[in-house]
């Protein structure tokens, strides 16, 4: 009976043991860029630039020696609110007006009407409305116009620690930082098979995986995110175990504690 009892106690053991180490994540996994040392990062090298899409919305300035020609070009918005809640248009302290980019990749401009800039770099933009704007000027002046992009979303979900919608202030923004403003991934994550899905100017999805063990992932066309990314980090075999578990974890520690007590004090008692 001693050796019964004794065996019982030692498979309870083992078996708690086994539930925990199932739970643990290899450390292997973990570290970013493991082969950082060993990459050819070359590919790598030369500035990003986004690349105007639909939705976009643009901030654009035309500066000229003449300041009431720029002004028929630059369209300001004046947001003086009165105790009544009424918006009034004042003389100055007026912002530059938005222009989003329509479905047909259009915007439109001041005096000139439509330009199609979809798939424009922000210095493309300026190249080509500054040539618009020319033939409005004397041959002597050369417009300087200045392109920004606004604030664009990327979303991130699944196993980090603040998921959620991210406004994006540049236009040279990477899947790391994007990771870093949602708090990093948890331990749980799975770093080797991060999912990006992106849709393109005509509206079509498509996906992509990442692989953030290797530093290789710099020289992907994808480490660069754009306009509306959604980047997804699945959960490893470890969270999915805890997952299946579910509500019944603590239900069956406490159980087990139970018997492995009531099992204790039948062998004290029987060992008398």
């Amino acid at each position: 009976m001693k050796l019964n009892i004794k065996s019982c106690l030692s498979i309870m053991a083992v078996s708690c043991m086994a539930l925990f180490l199932s739970g643990c994540v290899s450390y292997k996994k973990v570290p970013y860029f493991q082969n950082a040392d060993q990459a050819n990062l070359s590919a790598s090298r030369g500035i990003h630039d986004a690349r105007i899409m639909p939705k976009d919305v643009l901030i654009i300035s035309v500066t000229t020696p003449d300041r009431e020609i720029s002004s028929q070009f630059n369209q300001l918005v004046y947001n003086t609110i009165t105790g009544s809640g009424a918006r009034n248009i004042g003389s100055s302290g007026g912002s530059m007006m938005p222009y989003t980019v329509g479905a047909d990749g259009n915007i439109n401009f001041p005096m000139i009407g439509k330009i199609n800039v979809q798939g424009l770099t922000r210095r493309e933009c300026e190249d080509k409305i500054a040539g618009l704007v020319k033939p409005y000027l004397s041959s002597d002046i050369t417009p300087v116009v200045v392109v920004e992009f606004q604030s664009y979303t990327v979303t991130v979900l699944g196993e980090v620690a603040r998921p959620g919608a991210f406004n994006v202030n540049s236009e040279k923004y990477t899947v790391l930082q994007a990771l870093g403003a949602a708090g990093d991934m948890t331990i749980y994550g799975m770093r080797d098979n991060v999912l990006l899905i992106r849709e393109d100017a005509k509206g079509e999805k498509s996906t992509h995986r990442l692989d953030l063990n290797d530093a290789n992932v710099i020289n992907s066309p994808y480490f660069y995110l754009q306009q509306n990314d959604v980047v997804y980090v699945q959960p490893n075999k470890a969270k999915a175990k805890n997952s299946d578990i579910g509500s019944s974890t603590s239900l069956w520690f406490s159980a087990t504690s139970i018997l492995i007590s009531l099992t204790s004090l039948m062998y004290n008692i029987l060992k008398k």
